[in-house]
């Protein structure tokens, strides 16, 4: 009887180490519901998800404006009526200055430069700090500061500013500020969910990005034509409200609500029973990477540990018993990471010429207005949602990443062609090519930046150092983010000439993100067959 109060007393108990919002639902739970029981794992790691979804839902929300205002900031003003006292041959008279020029497509290519070029440079130090501060203050920090200047943006027009390096400081900020979305994001959750086959589940996870730019562009859409500004100023609020919640109730790591979990010692003997599960096996680089859960994995028994509370230093001071954050050259050698992130290099390319230049390109090639242009590109990003979802099932059917990743870039450069060739000539048929564009340029973008990112920042070279997930994930997602900003740029070049250039371009780096990975996906296709062969039953002769 004493032993069932003491465990009640523990099960209802108030985690000093939780986040505010947490402690005060355990307090109203045990005041409230005394006899309430749920599975504390499951609760946490549904919670995580949910948080860090609409997490980096709004980092793409307040991404995606740009992409919409662009058909408004600069269009073709002989389509439209001028106002009385607009002086005759006056052809920039509907332009938002300092875009009233021939070159305006250079200027706003030059806008996603600064964004991009700040993330992806910005991207290898962040991924750094992560490993170093509580992940919690760090995301709702971050979000803070992408909020204010998404907001700033949209200012611009409500203060009449027309000087281009307000801009360019703005979106350089906002490049900056969005780096602490994507490492921290990761790494909470490959802490909450260890080692387990999560294709799947990061696949499903990732259509964050897809749904933040199919509402980013709805709302932004929904103003565009009348006031601009608001283009960005709703999206800032709605990412200034998540980040509140995710500073109230984010829960970085399982130690945090008495879930820690600790990994087995080299030097201790095994207890592992022969009948129990075997790690599985996903081939990364040219070794087989070991998915045991990792030392913050909330699948493994549970340690005592004398760990920070709410009142902590971000910084702490405290040396810990934990491994120390690994070095970006150690993170280099794992293997794969290097083919890995050059390949999303031309992925994220592909991928991010289409969310900032995919408006633009309808209005050009089409009759529809700003807004039903913008409405219409969200098939990519329903198309990527369903690809994101396929790429990661396949990865976890097979165990080889690379393989379904090339299969999707081959099949992905016939669609992008097909879609220069035949996309205007109808609405529907303009829909369904979108689709099936995003799911094959999406598919393995979102299968590289997470669950790939996963398995290499646990690789068995780190001994299970969950510590290395932030870094490996930064070197991932910056190298491509690199891509991701050289590609808008070239494109916003490319265009004043012709699209069908910018298509053939955008062809030429998915076929490049095919080669890079040949040598590993011949690897797995040869480890497959060699599986195979093995757990085939031998045949016996008797005479």
């Amino acid at each position: 009887m004493r032993g069932n109060c003491l465990r009640y007393f523990k099960m209802s108990s108030v985690n000093r180490d939780a986040p505010i919002g947490v402690q005060c639902l355990q307090k109203l739970n045990s005041w409230l519901c005394p006899r309430f029981r749920i599975n504390k794992l499951r609760w946490y790691q549904a919670s995580v998800l949910i948080l860090t979804y609409f997490t980096y839902m709004t980092y793409h929300l307040t991404r995606k404006p740009i992409s919409v205002v662009k058909s408004v900031l600069h269009q073709n003003c002989s389509a439209l009526t001028p106002p009385p006292d607009v002086r005759p041959g006056d052809d920039q008279w509907c332009n938002w200055p300092p875009f009233n020029t021939n070159d305006a497509n250079t200027l706003l290519g030059t806008l996603d430069s600064a964004f991009l070029f700040s993330y992806a440079g910005a991207m290898f130090v962040s991924g750094m700090i992560a490993e170093r501060v509580d992940l919690r203050y760090f995301l709702s920090f971050g979000m803070l500061v992408s909020a204010i200047f998404c907001y700033l943006f949209g200012l611009g027009r409500t203060l009449d500013v027309h000087d281009i390096s307000f801009y360019l400081i703005v979106q350089a900020g906002a490049g900056i500020a969005q780096t602490t979305g994507w490492p921290g994001t990761v790494a909470i959750v490959g802490k909450w969910f260890g080692n387990a086959k999560k294709g799947l589940i990061f696949g499903l996870w990732n259509s964050h990005t897809s749904l933040g730019n199919i509402l980013g562009t709805v709302m932004a859409a929904e103003f565009v034509e009348s006031d601009w500004s608001l283009s960005f100023v709703y999206p800032a609020l709605v990412m200034g409200a998540v980040a509140f919640l995710v500073f109230l109730f984010l829960v970085p790591e399982p130690k945090n609500v008495g879930l820690s979990t600790d990994r087995q010692s080299p030097n201790r003997p095994s207890h592992r029973s022969d009948d129990e599960e075997e790690a599985s096996q996903v081939i990364v680089g040219d070794q087989a990477a070991s998915l045991r859960p990792s030392r913050h994995s909330a699948n493994t028994p549970p340690y005592q540990q004398d760990d920070p509370t709410e009142e902590t230093a971000l910084l702490s001071r405290r040396p810990s018993r934990s491994a120390g954050a690994v070095s970006l050259s150690r993170a280099l050698a794992i293997p794969g990471v290097v083919e890995f992130s050059l390949s999303l290099f031309f992925a994220k390319l592909v991928s991010y010429t289409f969310l900032y230049w995919l408006p633009l390109y309808i209005k050009s090639s089409t009759t529809l207005t700003p807004k039903q242009s913008g409405e219409l590109s969200t098939s990519f990003d329903v198309g990527g949602v369903a690809g994101a979802a396929l790429a990661g099932l396949l990865a976890d059917c097979v165990g080889a990443p690379a393989l379904v990743c090339a299969a999707f870039y081959a099949l992905a450069a016939p669609a992008l062609l097909a879609y220069q060739s035949w996309g205007a000539s109808s609405y529907v048929l303009n829909v369904a090519l979108l689709v099936v564009a995003g799911v094959l340029v999406n598919g393995p973008y979102a299968l590289i930046t997470t669950a790939v990112s996963a398995e290499l920042g646990t690789h068995s070279s780190l001994a299970g150092d969950s510590q290395a997930l932030a870094t490996v994930t930064a070197i991932i997602d910056g190298t491509g983010s690199i891509g991701a900003a050289v590609g808008p740029m070239v494109a916003g070049i490319v265009s004043s000439g012709s699209w069908s250039a910018v298509f053939y371009m955008l062809i030429a780096c998915d076929l490049m993100a095919l080669m890079l990975l040949v040598r590993i996906a011949k690897a797995e296709i040869v480890k497959i067959w060699q599986d195979r062969r093995l757990s085939s039953p031998r045949s016996v002769r008797i005479e």
